[in-house]
């Protein structure tokens, strides 16, 4: 079987549902003439495949979980809105009159931001935009699960380390993660035992996304306790001032700058 190709399947599958949800440009059509539903594949080293409807990247807040209000509700300043996706939470800060940068690594989600009117958009890593920018903004929001753009234990240093550099006085992050380990199911349970075996954190998933002929590079992304992202946080310049887990197994970490860094 042939390997799909390498390329921005995120930012493909995100500028195919702008289109269906719009009916504005091309679109993959059922039968030659339905608009298809857009599905996100993720597909994690173990083989496992799992797929998500893609028109919630574009979701209205009427349609948004409780713990994304209460998320946004909490911000204050200027936002770092991390993996922005299809700009649904940056431009409901926009319309709120909250001055908020959407950051990206997928040039296609980038693009379909700017189409939809979010107005600040930077495409590159954290560690990228850390590098040129300094210290400017006073919130970063990681929402959608992107707690885990933490990647791991290795990774977590640098990337709290770039938030600081990113960081003016008193700054927070308000980041949404999952604690992984709330399963019974067999094939969730072996992973992490693998992963263990490894010397991984149960929850540090090897994915890749997939659409249509795309796939894109490799990545990792953590499904962490708030146990363990305690232990990610000691040691940095940030330290974990609440927890929010009223929809556990789905919590709102809130983490603090603190004055030395």
């Amino acid at each position: 079987m042939r390997e799909p190709l390498s390329g921005d399947a995120f930012g493909e599958l995100i500028r195919d549902a702008l289109a269906v949800a719009t009916g504005v440009g091309p679109r993959p059509l059922a039968g030659g003439r339905l608009p298809r539903p857009v599905i996100e594949v993720i597909e994690r080293d173990d083989g496992l495949i799992n797929g998500a409807p893609a028109a919630g990247y574009l979701d209205e807040p009427d349609a948004w979980p409780d713990h994304d209000h209460r998320a946004i509700s909490r911000v204050r300043g200027r936002v770092l809105d991390i993996g922005v996706g299809g700009g649904r939470i940056a431009l409901e800060l926009q319309r709120r009159g909250i001055e908020v940068t959407g950051l990206d690594v997928s040039a296609g989600a980038i693009e379909v931001c700017r189409r939809r009117g979010v107005r600040d958009l930077v495409l590159a890593t954290v560690d990228e935009h850390a590098a040129t920018a300094g210290p400017t903004y006073d919130t970063f929001l990681m929402l959608g699960n992107n707690l885990g753009l933490i990647g791991g234990a290795d990774r977590a240093p640098g990337f709290l380390a770039a938030l600081a550099a990113l960081a003016r006085p008193g700054a927070r992050v308000i980041a949404h993660g999952t604690n992984p380990y709330n399963t019974t199911d067999p094939v969730h349970t072996a992973y992490h035992r693998w992963n263990r075996e490894r010397g991984r954190l149960g929850g540090q998933l090897r994915l890749r996304v997939r659409y249509r002929e795309l796939a894109t590079d490799w990545f990792d992304f953590l499904v962490c306790s708030v146990d363990e992202l305690a232990g990610l946080v000691a040691g940095t310049p940030w330290r974990i001032a609440d927890i929010d887990n009223a929809d556990a197994p789905y919590y709102l970490a809130t983490l603090e700058l603190t004055a030395s860094r």
